[in-house]
């Protein structure tokens, strides 16, 4: 477990499992199982109904949720800080006494199937999961999280059962919480609740990537507005570059309207109301991506202001003040994330899950100081070269 003691009203904590989509096979029919599991661990325990679960901390005004990814599931909630123990229990229950039921299982079906109908139905969601979909073309991580109408359709008890066996093991997990309760009671409850469970051994399915050829792949549908994903697999969480890469991305098409495509496409140009670019990273792999939506008549003019920018950024190194001004940008935005205590537990509990180690503020400040304009273009030349880049285009009929 990892704690951090902060003077606040409310604690959050969680338990991270080092279990997503891409551990599943999917060939014992468990596409999108982790994701199903997430739903139907709320669905009944040993000594709870659902009711019993979902009122448990809803009925003191705290929040109990759980979301997969494709690498980790989260079981975690937000409450008033005297409620720890209702809290720490309860994620106890669940995930190491939920029963499964076969009726709740086949409510969640439609419902899970609901969810996928809902992403398949916004292009602007669905073309982010081809587009993985195609650049991890026949590697689990190129898997949708959801799972597919068939899978899902025919998901059951046991494969359930079978997936939950050979991840949900402690070894594999981190409880992380962030609230201001004094360590000793932290521990001590964390002992009662997790202390007595065995330390089985899970089989992660992680498989090495291997590079695929460049895809540009442009498809007509029934939609009225161009959707498009450039991008290419790059390094993992796990490689120094991530925080380079992680600035360029920003630097590129962050969350921030001072952007250079969102200056360039949307503010003088006027040809795009969504652009972004991000850099998101797996344990040992990453994807660098930038979208843009517009509409049919502008796409193509659109389409070479992004790749111009990108030969900027290939061709000419930031200057000092430039570089300055980037960096203040990130630092500004990793300091306001820790005013989320959300955000705080579930850092320290990844890092300390996958790394065994939790970097302070100081050290991540000091090595996005350290990052040069050197380093920068280096990147751009690495990640955004249009011979690396695919491209996913839905095309407007």
């Amino acid at each position: 477990m990892i704690y951090k003691q902060v003077p606040r009203p409310v604690t959050h904590c969680g338990l991270v499992i080092n279990a997503g989509a891409r551990d599943e096979i999917s060939s014992l029919g468990e596409s999108g199982a982790a994701h199903f599991i997430e739903h139907t661990l709320f669905k009944g325990t040993q000594k709870r109904k659902a009711f019993h679960i979902l009122n448990r901390l809803d009925s003191v005004g705290g929040e109990f949720n759980a979301y997969t990814s494709k690498e980790d599931t989260w079981i975690y909630a937000a409450f008033s800080e005297q409620h720890l123990e209702r809290a720490v229990e309860l994620i106890s229950d669940i995930t190491f006494q939920a029963t499964f039921p076969d009726k709740e299982i086949l409510k969640e079906r439609d419902v899970i199937l609901d969810e996928l109908h809902a992403v398949l139905d916004s292009p602007a969601d669905a073309i982010f999961d081809e587009f993985e979909e195609r650049l991890f073309a026949g590697h689990s991580l190129g898997g949708n999280i959801l799972g597919t109408k068939e899978s899902v359709s025919s998901m059951n008890r046991e494969v359930l059962k079978g997936f939950v066996q050979r991840h949900y093991q402690t070894e594999q997990m981190v409880f992380s919480a962030v609230g201001a309760t004094p360590w000793k009671k932290v521990h001590r409850l964390c002992e009662k609740y997790f202390g007595s469970l065995s330390a089985g051994t899970a089989k992660l399915n992680r498989q090495p990537v291997v590079a695929l050829p460049q895809f540009d792949v442009r498809e007509a549908k029934d939609i009225h507005q161009v959707h498009h994903v450039m991008g290419t697999v790059t390094r993992g969480s796990d490689h120094a570059d991530r925080l380079g890469l992680a600035l360029l991305a920003n630097h590129l098409g962050g969350p921030t309207m001072n952007n250079r495509l969102s200056l360039n496409v949307r503010e003088r140009h006027g040809m795009a109301y969504n652009i972004e670019c991000a850099y998101s990273p797996y344990s040992d792999v990453g994807t660098f991506s930038i979208y843009f939506g517009t509409d049919q008549r502008l796409h193509a003019r659109a389409e070479k202001l992004v790749l111009k920018e990108l030969k900027d950024l290939r061709n000419n190194r930031l200057g000092v003040r430039q570089l300055h001004d980037i960096k203040q940008q990130v630092v500004g935005h990793i300091a306001l994330s820790q005013d989320s205590g959300n955000s705080i537990m579930t850092g320290l509990g990844k890092s300390y899950l996958l790394y065994d180690r939790v970097e302070s503020l100081e050290s991540v400040f000091a090595s996005i100081d350290a990052i040069s304009a050197d380093d920068v273009l280096r990147l751009a030349n690495e990640v955004l070269v249009p011979e690396k880049l695919s491209h996913l285009v839905y095309l407007s009929r």
